[in-house]
C-alpha cells in the first residue's frame, strides 16, 4: 500500500474475518485510514454452496462436506463481525444471488 503513490484508495478484500483480525485491525489503524463502508455481498448459503461446486477451479476443499463447514464458520466467526460495522452503519450489502453482470452494476455505483 505505502508503494502504490498517490492512489484513491484500497479494497481490502475478506478482511476482517474474525474478531481476532478486527482487533489487530483497529489496532493498527485506528486513524490512519478512512474506512468508507464495507462492502457484504450477501447470497443464500444454497447457491453460494452450489456456485462452488461449479466454479471449475479444482479446488481439493470444493466439496460439499467441506463447504458446509465452511458456512458454519462464517456464521460464527464472520457473520458477527458483518454485524459489528452494520450497528455503525458502515455496511453496504449487495444481494448476489442474481446474475453477475447485474451484481457487478450494484458494486461499481457504491464505489463511484
Amino acid at each position: 500500500m505505502k508503494a502504490a503513490g498517490d492512489v484513491r484508495g484500497f479494497l481490502v478484500d475478506g478482511f476482517p474475518r474474525n474478531q481476532n483480525n478486527l482487533e489487530g485491525w483497529n489496532a493498527e489503524m485506528t486513524g490512519k485510514v478512512d474506512e468508507k463502508f464495507v462492502l457484504y455481498l450477501s447470497c443464500p448459503v444454497d447457491i453460494c454452496i452450489s456456485r462452488c461446486l461449479n466454479r471449475g477451479q479444482g479446488r481439493t476443499d470444493d466439496n460439499e462436506e467441506s463447504l458446509k463447514k465452511r458456512v458454519v464458520t462464517y456464521n460464527s466467526q464472520t457473520f458477527p463481525i458483518i454485524e459489528h460495522f452494520e450497528k455503525s452503519g458502515q455496511v453496504r450489502e449487495v444481494k448476489s444471488e442474481r446474475p453477475v453482470e447485474e451484481v457487478y452494476a450494484d458494486v461499481v455505483k457504491l464505489f463511484s
